[in-house]
């Protein structure tokens, strides 16, 4: 169960991370370098998806905003959509992004670690046999072989 509520945990790590677009190459490559469950990897990183983007994307600015101090809130010119202008416009707020994915990254993952051990150790407990009351304890072993 360690090692699998690591691999989930890293990839709540993958999920808030502020790496937007390599989050399955992210996975791939933990996977392949450290040896760890895929499965459990990408239903961490998971964790990101259409669903929940947009809270992620919001909490993710708002937490490096707090810790930078600033009150600011991002505004967006829709009339200057190219690549320099909207370039400009987003880059006053990509340090706070990084800040704030980076302190939801460590938070996720520390939180999802305890409870992904403690579900798998439960889960893994429950598929054993349940003790037999008639079982006879074995008899000490013979030194003689």
């Amino acid at each position: 169960p360690q090692r699998t509520a690591a691999a989930f945990a890293l990839g709540v790590f993958i999920a808030f991370s502020p790496a937007y677009g390599l989050h399955t190459v992210m996975v791939v490559l933990c996977t392949w370098l450290f040896g760890l469950n895929f499965v459990a990897l990408m239903a961490g990183a998971f964790l990101n998806n259409p669903w929940t983007v947009v809270p992620i994307l919001g909490t993710t600015y708002w937490t490096g905003a707090l810790l930078m101090g600033r009150t600011d809130v991002p505004t967006f010119n829709w009339h200057d959509l190219s690549f320099a202008g909207i370039y400009q416009q987003v880059l006053p707020y990509a340090i706070p992004f990084a800040l704030g994915g980076f302190v939801l990254s460590v938070v996720g993952g520390l939180l999802a670690y305890p409870a992904a051990y403690m579900l798998i150790a439960k889960y893994r407990r429950s598929l054993l046999p349940p003790p037999s009351p008639e079982a006879e304890p074995l008899p000490p072993h013979d030194q003689l072989g």
